[in-house]
This record gives C-alpha cells, sequence and structure tokens, in this order.
C-alpha cells in the first residue's frame, strides 16, 4: 500500500467552462488513494468555486503566486507532487507554458515543475485550429509534455467539434499510465 505522499498529484485549474470536470476528476484521485493538491488561476475560481475542490481533495486551494504564509508557493508546490495535472488547460495556459511565461500561480509552478505534467486541452474549435494553438502543443510536446484529448462534441460555447476537454476518466487512466513508479 502507497502513503498518499508517494501518490502525490498537483492538480491545476485554468479558466475554461470545462473547469467544472475538475471536480469530477478530483474526486475520482482521491477515491484512488492519490493526494491531490489543487491550484486555481483567478479565471477558474470564478467558474468553479475554490470551496468545492478543497471539499473534495481535504486541502486548502492555491489561488495566488504573492502570499504572505508563502511567499513561494509555485516552489513548494512543484516540489511536493510527483505528477502536474493541467485540466482544462485553456488556450492562455499553452501559450504562457510554451514560451515560458511564468505571470501566475500556474504559469509559474508549470515552469518550477521537475516531474511530468500532463495537460488536458480545451477551448472553442476555432481556438484549437489556429496555428499559434498546434505552435504551442508541438513546443511543449517537444518539451516532454502529455497531452489526453480534446475530443470532439458539443461545446460550451454552443459550438460543436474540437475542443472538447477529454472527459475526467479518460484523464484518469492518462495519469495512472504516466505516473512515475
Amino acid at each position: 500500500m502507497t502513503t498518499a505522499n508517494e501518490r502525490e498529484i498537483l492538480l491545476a485549474v485554468t479558466g475554461g467552462i470545462a473547469a467544472y470536470k475538475a471536480a469530477a476528476l478530483a474526486s475520482r484521485l482521491v477515491q484512488a488513494g492519490f493526494g491531490v493538491s489543487a491550484m486555481m488561476t483567478r479565471a477558474a475560481a470564478e467558474l468553479l468555486g475554490p470551496p468545492t475542490l478543497a471539499a473534495l481533495t481535504g486541502r486548502p486551494v492555491e489561488l495566488s503566486l504573492t502570499q504572505e504564509e508563502n511567499p513561494i508557493p509555485h516552489i513548494a508546490a512543484a516540489r511536493r507532487a510527483k505528477m502536474m495535472v493541467v485540466a482544462p488547460a485553456t488556450a492562455n495556459i499553452l501559450a504562457k507554458a510554451a514560451c515560458g511565461i511564468a505571470d501566475d500561480l500556474v504559469s509559474a509552478t508549470l515552469l518550477a515543475f521537475p516531474g511530468p505534467i500532463l495537460m488536458a486541452p480545451a477551448m472553442n474549435t476555432v481556438m484549437w485550429n489556429k496555428p499559434a494553438t498546434a505552435r504551442n502543443i508541438r513546443r511543449l510536446s517537444e518539451d516532454g509534455v502529455h497531452f489526453v484529448g480534446p475530443a470532439s462534441g458539443h461545446l460550451g460555447c454552443g459550438d460543436t467539434g474540437a475542443g472538447r476537454m477529454a472527459e475526467p476518466e479518460e484523464i484518469f487512466s492518462a495519469i495512472e499510465r504516466l505516473f512515475p513508479q
């Protein structure tokens, strides 16, 4: 039997409408015996209340790069976890990560994280099909980032097409496959 510390996941939630799926993913991970620490961008916190993730993980949710009690939360978070999962991974966070921009808690933690990173892209079909997004995915893949999805289907904006975030169970399967032994 492993301890939560040996199976520690850092779940980063960014500001896409698919953020609601992060709650189901967090619950699934905890039920499977993973320790889950969550962090959210400001936009994500407007879509999915931090108390929801705190209740599901049993831990406080990190929201800011600047904190009185912990002046370097991105480094502390990066050191605790064995794997980082970004779900949903918006076009914005993909671009920031591809360029090494670290101007908020999630992007700074991505840059500081030494272990495997899994991203679950979610965005409008037009955004997904843009050359800039394809370029960012390519660069991140070359840097060793793993991806699950996106799927095609009904999107939050009402369109149908590619860009739908993978379902929590599919993301969970990818985590189990990629998690360091």
